[in-house]
């Protein structure tokens, strides 16, 4: 696997985020890759607005940036939310630039997004993924990751996360001990 540049997001990067994150998940480019949610989610997925909210939270997440080398495009981010005091970090927002998916770069952002949570102190991740989104859900499971058996609500009612093409969508919670 190659060398890759794992750094923090800049504001100055915050539109490049945007633009992957959505391209990767309900954009042209989503059908390129396999982690699409377009087939029953349409709309954005992020907005450079909803972004700095985000990023403005506390507990304050992290968002870290994967390059090829410091400088470069942008090939995959993630969201790393502390909640040390409860023992675990929210990992989010995993992204991978569509003609890069499985291809080793989702595997390096994840390690990075996980060692970046230990080392906030950290002693277990947790996620959300979209029930629907087995071969994902398969893919963090082969990782490490358990299906807790807790489920959450889309928000349905909130266009900023896109306006679903079906009904009953929910989250699966996964987590994995470091």
């Amino acid at each position: 696997m190659p060398d890759f540049v794992i750094a923090p997001a800049t504001d100055a990067d915050l539109p490049a985020v945007v633009e992957l994150v959505n391209s990767a998940y309900r954009g042209e480019g989503a059908e390129a890759g396999w982690t699409t949610e377009a087939s029953y989610i349409d709309g954005q997925r992020t907005s450079l607005a909803l972004l700095a909210e985000e990023l403005a939270a506390t507990p304050t997440p992290s968002l870290l940036l994967l390059r090829r080398e410091a400088g470069g495009d942008i090939l995959a981010c993630a969201m790393v939310e502390p909640h040390i005091d409860e023992g675990y970090a929210y990992l989010g927002m995993i992204t991978v630039k569509p003609g890069l998916q499985a291809g080793g770069v989702g595997r390096a952002m994840l390690e990075a997004a996980e060692a970046h949570a230990a080392a906030l102190g950290a002693r277990r991740t947790e996620m959300t993924v979209v029930h629907l989104r087995d071969t994902l859900i398969a893919w963090y499971e082969r990782r490490g990751y358990r299906l807790t058996g807790a489920r959450k609500p889309f928000p349905y009612d909130d266009a900023r996360f896109g306006t679903p093409r079906v009904a009953g969508l929910e989250f699966v919670v996964l987590d994995k001990a470091l």
